[in-house]
């Protein structure tokens, strides 16, 4: 007997073996039970997600001998002849192959006429979308009004090319990608019952290439098993399907952590002597990211089988959740972009140095080449309105230079007059530097109060916006008591307090009881830096407007200060 693939082998003939589409099962199964049948039927999906397998089963339950149902026997002649493709009144057209209306016309013509051995004459028509206008046309006066013995099932790949006369005379499904997981189970049940050996990783790669199509997916397990000589694995797999190991991924995202630029470019520069695509590049780095973010938020859904494991939990844990989401949306641009680059290397460069520019850490400095302790920036220029007549560089220089030496004559700098004219019990900027603990001879930390200190040390995701707009109450070595404004009480949440908890235990390396309460004076770490800034901003617009230079200008050019234009440095 000669080999029959397994897509074919293993094709389901019954709606409780069909994997991965629950949702039309669900409603075809409900309409048969309760005899609620439709004239005409589409279903629409990519390839292989089992369009034409469901119009067979569907056209066994309609005319099984025993009756029509959800449960078709299977074994009945017209079960039997349906499952093999040949049932007198089972008519499959391919739409691709017969696009012209005279075929379509022809097809039709016989509508009118009884089945000869069903209950239903079926007409399965796939690729419906590829049909002429004019086919489209005929099509329309059977499907308004067809005769009762006569049922449309169209499979289209395209539905967007469908004629909406046709779409609203159809009951459409959309059948879903396979996820994954529903693809490695399957394909694990066949292999076993074809007493196959296989490596569970082998599996996650036949998935990942099979892109949610469970025919391709099995396509692929049957060349696997011929390249394996009647074994699937990893190995073997990867070299059939090209697949190119993607730890330079990996090398790429913790080169972006170290702030590593030399490493980053001989990466890229590796990637382009290897002929790597650098547009997947970039949409792989953004699967890996995916990846990582739900790894951070669902450890336990990361399979113990998965090839890259101990690879994606290592970066879970290194990478803070804003800068993953950061590097994702830079990923996503970056393949956007890239057609408009100079050329593809450049695009994917320029968007791991973005990634490396943006990185919220000290390592992008460093990696920089500048020293850690960077030197003050220069004074913002002051935007000002003046007569079009006049040059702006000779009147915007002196204004830099003027308001430089004015400002280095002044005792007091901005942050000491920020700290002068606020609250007593206003934490001050060199508070805030100062370290949110202390480390006694056995090295264990413990809390001295600066809560705002706290917050800018612990890696938060989330709950991050719960931590800013808490006062502290009180404190002790086994306990801290929160206050949340009530214009904030929104933010305490079970998930953020949880999160905000965890991270304060995993910081001082001990359990920290939080006690959370709604009221206080307000005196938040949002609060002091809003005022902060605030004030930042009026000592900046001061200091612009009584500077020589500019009250120069404003009296003899007669020129204006644009609003909103003084940003503090």
């Amino acid at each position: 007997m000669s080999y029959q693939v397994l897509a074919r082998k293993w094709r389901p003939k019954s709606f409780e073996t069909l994997v991965g589409q629950d949702h039309v099962v669900r409603a075809l199964t409900n309409a048969l039970e309760q005899n609620r049948l439709h004239h005409a039927y589409l279903f629409t999906g990519t390839r292989g997600v089992g369009k034409t397998t469901l119009a067979r089963i569907l056209a066994k339950s309609l005319n099984c001998e025993t009756g029509v149902s959800a449960k078709p026997c299977g074994v009945c002649n017209t079960c039997t002849e349906i499952d093999k493709g040949r049932f007198v009144d089972m008519i499959e057209v391919d739409a691709a192959s017969n696009t012209q209306v005279d075929a379509m016309r022809d097809l039709l013509d016989n509508a009118q006429y009884a089945p000869t051995a069903g209950r239903f004459k079926v007409y399965i028509i796939d690729e419906v979308h590829m049909l002429s206008k004019s086919a489209f046309n005929a099509m329309l006066k059977t499907l308004e009004e067809p005769p009762a013995h006569v049922k449309f099932i169209l499979a289209t790949t395209d539905p967007q090319k469908v004629p909406v006369t046709v779409l609203s005379r159809c009951l459409q499904f959309n059948l879903r990608q396979m996820a994954g997981t529903s693809i490695i189970s399957h394909l694990q049940h066949i292999l076993g019952e074809e007493n196959i050996q296989f490596e569970p990783t082998a599996l996650h790669l036949i998935s990942r290439a099979a892109a949610g199509s469970m025919r391709d997916a099995l396509s692929l397990t049957d060349q696997a098993i011929a390249y394996g000589g009647q074994t699937v694995n990893e190995s073997e797999v990867r070299a059939m399907l090209g697949a190119i190991d993607q730890s330079y991924l990996y090398q790429l995202l913790n080169a972006l952590l170290a702030g590593d630029g030399s490493d980053i470019i001989n990466q890229a520069k590796l990637m382009e002597e290897r002929s790597i695509s650098f547009e997947a590049a970039l949409n792989d780095l953004a699967q890996l990211l995916h990846q990582i973010a739900i790894a951070q938020t669902v450890p336990e859904s990361v399979a113990d089988d998965l090839p890259e494991r101990e690879a994606l939990l290592s970066l879970a844990q290194k990478i803070p959740a804003e800068t993953l989401q950061l590097y994702y949306q830079i990923a996503l641009l970056g393949r956007r972009d890239i057609g408009l680059a100079p050329d593809e290397y450049a695009g994917f460069t320029m968007s791991l140095l973005r990634m490396l520019a943006f990185t919220p850490n000290e390592a992008n400095s460093i990696a920089a080449g500048k020293p850690e302790q960077a030197a003050p920036a220069s004074p913002r220029p002051a935007s000002v309105n003046k007569p079009a007549s006049r040059m702006e560089t000779p009147l915007a220089t002196p204004a830099i230079a003027a308001t430089t030496a004015e400002t280095a004559e002044k005792s007091t700098t901005p942050s000491e007059t920020v700290n002068q004219q606020l609250p007593a019990d206003f934490q001050t900027q060199a508070e805030v530097k100062a370290p949110p603990e202390f480390r006694n001879e056995q090295g264990s930390s413990h809390f001295n109060g600066n809560w705002r200190g706290l917050v800018d040390e612990l890696k938060l995701g989330l709950a991050r916006e719960l931590a800013k707009h808490c006062e502290l109450v009180a404190y002790d070595e086994n306990s801290i008591s929160l206050s949340v404004p009530e214009t904030q009480k929104h933010l305490l949440s079970p998930n953020y307090q949880e999160k905000l908890g965890t991270a304060i235990t995993q910081y001082f390396g001990k359990k920290i009881k939080l006690q959370f309460s709604i009221g206080g004076t307000g005196n938040t770490p949002a609060k002091q830096i809003s005022q902060e800034k605030a004030q930042a901003q009026a000592n900046a617009e001061t200091a612009i407007e009584e500077d020589g230079f500019v009250q120069a200008l404003i009296n003899d050019f007669g020129a204006t200060i644009i609003p909103n234009s003084i940003k503090p440095i």
